[in-house]
């Protein structure tokens, strides 16, 4: 394998996803995209091959919840595989004396675990995409209110300039009047009323 490195550009190119997809992707199933000294992402082949499974389970069918499952479920099985070794070579010893039923209840707790261990981490996925709903709706509200501020802002100068303009036909007005008047004084004079 080689230590070639792409850009996301380049990774999208290669996958079929557009860069956007990519950057959800990443949090969406906890992929751990390496960055270089300016923070930039780059892709490996071993990232490459990782957003290659993930369209190809898509392409099967599944939910991003149930590919999150299968991504995660080597490290499960593999959890599980290690306990039920652990579990077989202290059955053996217990059939020796006899306890069948230790061997029901160990082989139960050893699942329990696992169960609970897996249950838990849907409980902290939980957590985390309510926290980032959070986090969206506060940058929603932070945008309605900057959205708010720019309209009563924009208000505001319409208002003055119907003020201004008021105040402008209140002076024409007035000038109006004046030559109505100056022009009834002409008239006066020239016709001695």
């Amino acid at each position: 394998m080689s230590d070639e490195k792409y850009t996301i550009t380049q990774a999208a190119s290669i996958t079929g996803y557009e860069p956007h997809v990519i950057r959800y992707y990443e949090k969406e199933f906890n992929l751990d995209i390496p960055r270089n000294k300016s923070n930039h992402r780059y892709f490996t082949n071993k990232e490459i091959e990782k957003l290659n499974e993930i369209k190809k389970l898509q392409n099967r069918g599944f939910s991003n919840t149930q590919i999150k499952l299968i991504l995660d479920s080597p490290k499960t099985i593999l959890g599980i595989q290690d306990e039920l070794s652990k579990t077989k070579s202290d059955k053996r010893s217990a059939i020796t004396d006899g306890s069948l039923e230790k061997i029901k209840d160990d082989i139960n707790k050893s699942i329990k675990k696992q169960l609970d261990l897996y249950n838990q981490q849907q409980q902290e996925l939980l957590y985390s995409l309510v926290g980032q709903c959070k986090d969206l709706l506060e940058e929603i509200k932070v945008s309605i209110n900057k959205d708010d501020d720019i309209l009563l802002a924009e208000n505001m100068k319409l208002k003055m300039k119907i003020k201004q303009k008021s105040y402008e036909v209140l002076e024409l007005r007035e000038q109006l009047q004046r030559e109505r008047n100056k022009n009834n004084s002409v008239l006066n004079k020239i016709f001695g009323k």
